[in-house]
């Protein structure tokens, strides 16, 4: 299999959205800048995360950026659980309210950009949101983690031997032990289905 997928550059974020009372996030690498005047940006979100749902309705959201600061619990916590299931700020404390009224990650992160849509294209599995930037800000200077600094310093190890049955996420290296994955079964961190995973064995 190519590396060429694996091998563009890509930013790690985590994407806050709020519907009525509710505020939720999840880990994304798909945003991006598309133009400075106006200031705007992109992002796409798997239709199965309960985000996706959030943004849809409230039409704003803030994204986080990740920096290399961040520790492999922010990335369990908002990639590894689904919104809802849990509530994924009720007892995380890492975070205060932008000026839109949605929350942000104040720890493990380098920059928030607050945005607010006004175009979506549907993609299939997944929507696209065309936002216009409404807020941004700075929170240290700590450099951005990519994908590629996510899987070398972040992400824990695997270990040499494995002693039960394991599907690995051919993307994002995603591991779940499991004896067989469901056919409707998405990784919780990329969002890439079954076919995207190998089967490891003792």
């Amino acid at each position: 299999m190519s590396n060429a997928m694996k091998n563009l550059s890509y930013g790690l974020f985590v994407v806050t959205a709020k519907n009525g009372t509710r505020q939720n996030g999840c880990i994304t690498n798909t945003a991006m800048q598309v133009t400075t005047s106006p200031n705007a940006i992109t992002l796409a979100v798997n239709k199965q995360n309960y985000t996706c749902g959030m943004i849809m309705e409230s039409g704003v959201f803030n994204v986080s950026i990740i920096s290399e600061k961040a520790n492999f619990d922010l990335f369990k916590h908002f990639g590894f659980q689904s919104g809802r299931d849990v509530d994924k700020f009720e007892n995380f404390t890492d975070f205060k309210v932008a000026s839109n009224g949605v929350n942000y990650i104040t720890k493990g992160v380098n920059s928030v950009i607050s945005a607010k849509v006004k175009q979506t294209v549907d993609l299939g599995t997944h929507v696209l949101f065309i936002a216009d930037v409404t807020d941004e800000f700075d929170i240290s200077e700590d450099a951005s983690a990519t994908y590629s600094y996510y899987f070398k310093h972040i992400k824990p190890k695997p270990q040499a031997k494995v002693t039960k049955t394991v599907w690995r996420c051919n993307i994002c290296g995603y591991e779940e032990e499991v004896e067989e994955l469901p056919d409707d079964f998405l990784c919780p961190l990329c969002n890439h289905p079954k076919s995207d995973f190998t089967k490891v064995t003792a």
